[in-house]
């Protein structure tokens, strides 16, 4: 039986969705896995029990990534599973920034007790008229799950596309599902003056803080549009500020306010709802516990942000072991000749990225304890565990 803690509550079509080999803990102490939604783990210190971290949701600056991989504890995401949820939430979000729609309500509400509201709202309505967003231009900041689905739903909308990803191979690999008059360009200067709207699809990391700063905006349209549905400090509040006032940018509209933006004049700030929908918190969950379960189960590993990819299937042989390792020279094939020198190798698969490695071997017979042993003390494991 393996153990679940749930640092967030956790929709429990995810719960649901883990096996009856798994069972949802009250103390961390004794956990295999965690599933997280947003709660900060920095300052958190893991149990040795626990193998892996699956967080409900795309970002993940709320975890310690690299420390995490070097205590051997694999970090999973859900990338995809609320990207319908945020998609519609940029829709509402550009139709908020050109249409006065919450100044209109908001006037009706203060005007509610007038008799006569029928006709005052007629002298009225043209300040909160706006603009249509059909024929205007979109710039689209990265071309992941999200990126993709506001592309295609601006373009049904009889918008113009212009689309950066800052990494070419996952432009030329999202290229097919763009719409087909996607104007894809290479840098972020040559998307920035053609964009009536410009929207964020990025993660925040060192490469994308303030990718957006007075640089930036100075060579955007006038009245120009920001959408962050991302993160928090892909913009610098101080040079945004600077171009609101100036008109330079007509409205930012963010699902991060912080004490600065929710205090400026042209901020539209949404409380975080992206993700919040119910069918977003379902996906998220289901797809972060079946992940958990097959890394578990099998040592398959996919959508980690702190170790590579890998799936080596189902375990059909007699024995399965897999192996967290720092990527250092030659240690992948040490592992395996280790393992060949008391049994049959019936399968040997590895892959490294970003200063780490993973590796699954299976062979004919139970793995004997020396191998195991043997392993663990090479230079650059950092564990070793028996699946089957």
């Amino acid at each position: 039986m393996y153990n679940i803690y749930c640092l967030n509550n956790i929709s429990q079509v995810g719960i649901n969705a883990l096996s009856s080999n798994y069972q949802v803990i009250d103390n961390i102490e004794s956990a295999h896995a965690i599933m997280v939604r947003s709660a900060s783990m920095h300052d958190m210190e893991l149990p040795e029990s626990v193998l892996a971290v699956a967080r409900a949701g795309a970002g993940v600056n709320n975890i310690p990534l690299e420390a995490y991989a070097r205590k051997g504890v694999v970090v999973f995401n859900t990338p995809g599973a609320n990207a319908n949820a945020v998609k519609e939430l940029v829709i509402a979000g550009m139709l908020l920034s050109s249409r006065d729609l919450y100044g209109g309500m908001k006037w009706v509400q203060e005007n509610k007790e007038d008799p006569a509201i029928n006709k005052t709202v007629e002298k009225v309505k043209v300040q909160f008229g706006g603009t249509e967003i059909s024929g205007k231009t979109i710039g689209i900041i990265g071309t992941g799950a999200i990126g993709i689905l506001v592309a295609n739903a601006c373009s049904a909308l009889g918008m113009n596309i212009v689309a950066l990803e800052r990494n070419h191979a996952t432009m030329e690999k999202m290229k097919p599902f763009l719409p087909a008059d996607t104007h894809c360009v290479d840098e972020k200067e040559d998307l920035l003056p053609l964009c009536d709207f410009i929207s964020l699809h990025v993660p925040f990391m060192p490469e994308t803080k303030h990718i957006i700063d007075a640089k930036a905006m100075k060579l955007m349209k006038d009245g120009v549009v920001l959408l962050n549905f991302a993160r928090d400090g892909l913009v610098n509040d101080e040079d945004l500020e600077k171009a609101l006032n100036s008109k330079k940018v007509k409205k930012y509209v963010t699902d991060f306010p912080n004490p600065k933006t929710a205090n400026m004049e042209g901020v539209i700030a949404i409380p975080h709802l992206g993700a919040s929908t119910d069918e977003a918190e379902d996906n998220c969950a289901s797809m972060a516990a079946l992940q958990l379960q097959d890394y578990i189960n099998n040592g398959n590993i996919k959508n980690s942000v702190n170790f590579p990819n890998l799936d080596a299937g189902e375990c059909k042989s007699t024995s399965r072991i897999s192996v967290l390792y720092e990527d250092r020279e030659e240690v992948s094939e040490l592992i395996k000749k280790i393992t060949e020198c008391e049994h049959k190798v019936d399968q040997f698969v590895h892959v490294e990225r970003n200063g780490f490695g993973y590796a699954v071997l299976d062979t004919n017979e139970k793995i004997d304890q020396i191998s195991i042993d043997a392993t663990i003390n090479l230079v650059g494991v950092i564990s070793v565990r028996v699946i089957k």
